[in-house]
């Protein structure tokens, strides 16, 4: 976001002289961490949210802010009703803010490091059944132009390599490798990884190339997914697709591109595979990350203990 719009967007929420630095850290956000474009925006607001906050609270100054105003912050934000997450994320955005203040020297010290962050509820990835992966896959089929090859395409990439959204609206022609059988994914913070990709999602990869080329879509674009309009795909339009074929297939629940993505990593595991591998495929900076899935399978073995044995 251009410095100016962030100041205009900023002004009235932020104490005097605040918004400026906030301007200049979103700039480093996007230059210098490289974090997504919602990411981003998230801590914009948590930070909007904050500063409004501090200037309710008489504080008008950065040098002002003490961990008891942090503190009161994050009670506030329990107060009304936000969960555990969200509170986590908005700590952590404040402790960006106040590490960044202190770089650029207009800190001498950060009011958030001895701040505790809540404690967060565990909270088990959603997933499905495999017959209803299935159906999912295998919703696009036929239709007037090349975008039903290419949403079969986008969700058999998405199944068989646990992508997120953010992360296939991203991929070029080049990052995708026919004969290794390979992805190339640019992760959070620009972290690139590569994923194996099954055969049959490659062969769809494949036939939406050749469509695509049939059809005179723009060739000077090296991305790979495109809109209708010859565009790169948004994060919101690959929900919008993944949305439109849970429809289609009569599935119920709130099912997303990340439920794919927990499909692919709860299959892995189950299958016998190693979690530093599995760890390493999504991309996940720790493996405690990588461990919530161990029990998304634990209580699939419970649910069918439950179910079968006569004394459970």
């Amino acid at each position: 976001m251009p410095p100016a719009a962030a100041r205009s967007q900023v002004a009235s929420a932020l104490p005097a002289r605040m918004y400026s630095a906030l301007a200049g850290f979103l700039d480093y956000l996007q230059a210098e961490c490289g974090l997504a474009v919602s990411t981003r925006q998230a801590y914009r607001r948590d930070l909007m949210q904050f500063g409004a906050w501090l200037a309710d609270a008489g504080c008008r100054c950065l040098e002002g802010i003490t961990p008891r105003h942090v503190e009161g912050f994050l009670r506030s934000q329990n107060a009304v009703g936000k969960s555990p997450a969200s509170v986590a994320r908005a700590l952590a955005a404040v402790r960006m803010f106040c590490r960044f203040c202190v770089l650029q020297r207009l800190l001498e010290d950060d009011p958030s490091g001895a701040v505790e962050p809540p404690k967060k509820a565990s909270r088990l990835p959603t997933t499905i059944s495999d017959q209803a992966m299935q159906a999912l896959v295998e919703a696009p089929a036929g239709g007037e132009d090349l975008h039903w090859v290419r949403d079969r395409a986008l969700l058999a990439l998405l199944y068989a390599t646990g992508m997120r959204a953010s992360e296939l609206t991203g991929l070029k022609l080049t990052d995708v490798n026919f004969d290794l059988g390979v992805i190339r994914v640019l992760g959070k913070g620009r972290k690139e990884r590569i994923v194996p990709a099954a055969e049959a999602a490659l062969e769809r990869v494949r036939d939406y190339l050749l469509e695509r080329s049939a059809s005179g879509a723009p060739k000077t674009t090296d991305t790979l997914f495109l809109s209708r309009r010859g565009r790169t795909l948004r994060r919101e339009d690959i929900f919008r697709i993944v949305r439109k074929y849970v429809r289609r297939a009569a599935m119920r629940g709130r099912i997303s591109p990340h439920t794919l993505r927990h499909c692919f990593a709860t299959q892995l595991l189950a299958g016998g595979a190693d979690l530093r591998s599995v760890q390493e495929m999504l991309g996940h900076a720790d493996i405690a990350t990588t461990q919530i899935y161990t029990h998304v399978d634990i209580s699939r073995l419970k649910a069918v203990h439950r179910k079968y044995h006569p004394r459970a």
